[in-house]
């Protein structure tokens, strides 16, 4: 992996990119060369710290419109003085992800120098921010995130020392190209997540071999068959891998080999092809 100070920019800039900020084309440029999650993370803490904002929170959950299950939360400092407040239900439903990340897009401004916009915060909440002041996370911004297959909602925010003044002067300058900058990360980021579960899980190529045919509706004898082995044995590596996957059954497993990309999505299928489900599209007739 690359250190994080020599980003390997694949390509200069075109003329016709130069509209936008060369911080944010910087950062995209090199987001198109990352190979690892942790690539793009490292990114992510580049530009924060040359953006002034270099607290950075990610969290990522599995569905947006109902809460089942954190994905992963990543930050750029140590946050072990939260994790009191991450075990209290009533506080963690007050935080910026679940009152505002999971119902809405647009970005918002975070911290305690912005208090006083969320009149309705209860002084445990408040404590929070104070407790962030002090450790020099003040103000901040934060960018909702959507995935929509598999489903996800998730949050980057970008936080520094700054009273209000500073912050919003600091926006003037990057809102753009910070929130550009989470969009695309975030999407590089889950590509690499998804493409990196097997070597973090541990499933060994027969596993994946398996999950394979699983997605794709083989059944027990079938998958015993095509891979010469007893139905028991088929079984064994299905419990086998139940565990390491963390799925509960069979059809979580077919859904995870879709999400995955161990199969390809039914509606990208060559035959597929065109404008879906055989509708034909025209441009629109303007009067």
């Amino acid at each position: 992996m690359r250190p994080p100070s020599e980003p390997a920019y694949s390509r200069p800039p075109i003329p016709a990119e130069d509209f936008f900020p060369p911080r944010g084309q910087r950062f995209l440029r090199a987001l198109e060369t990352t190979q690892s999650s942790a690539e793009v993370w490292d990114l992510m803490m580049e530009l924060g710290r040359t953006a002034g904002l270099p607290y950075i929170d990610f969290i990522s959950a599995s569905d947006w419109r109902h809460w089942k299950r954190t994905l992963f939360v990543r930050t750029s400092y140590d946050a072990s003085w939260l994790h009191e407040t991450n075990q209290d239900p009533n506080l963690c439903r007050g935080s910026y992800f679940r009152v505002h990340g999971l119902h809405h897009l647009t970005p918002i401004c975070i911290g305690l120098e912005f208090a006083e916009d969320y009149p309705s915060l209860p002084p445990e909440r408040m404590a929070v921010l104070e407790a962030a002041a002090a450790r020099g996370m003040r103000a901040g911004i934060s960018i909702p995130l959507r995935q929509t297959a598999p489903p996800s909602a998730a949050m980057i925010s970008f936080i520094g020392n700054h009273d209000r003044a500073g912050l919003l002067e600091i926006l003037e300058r990057e809102a753009w190209t910070l929130t550009v900058a989470a969009w695309a990360g975030h999407q590089r980021y889950l590509q690499h997540f998804s493409e990196e579960f097997f070597e973090r899980k541990g499933v060994t190529e027969k596993q994946r071999e398996l999950l394979e045919m699983i997605g794709a509706g083989y059944l027990d004898k079938q998958i015993a068959k095509t891979l010469g082995i007893t139905i028991s044995a088929v079984r064994q590596r299905l419990n086998a891998l139940i565990q390491k996957t963390g799925a509960s059954n069979r059809a979580e497993l077919a859904a995870l080999a879709m999400s995955l990309g161990v199969l390809p999505d039914p509606h990208n299928r060559p035959e597929n092809s065109g404008d879906g489900d055989g509708i034909e599209v025209y441009p629109r007739l303007i009067d």
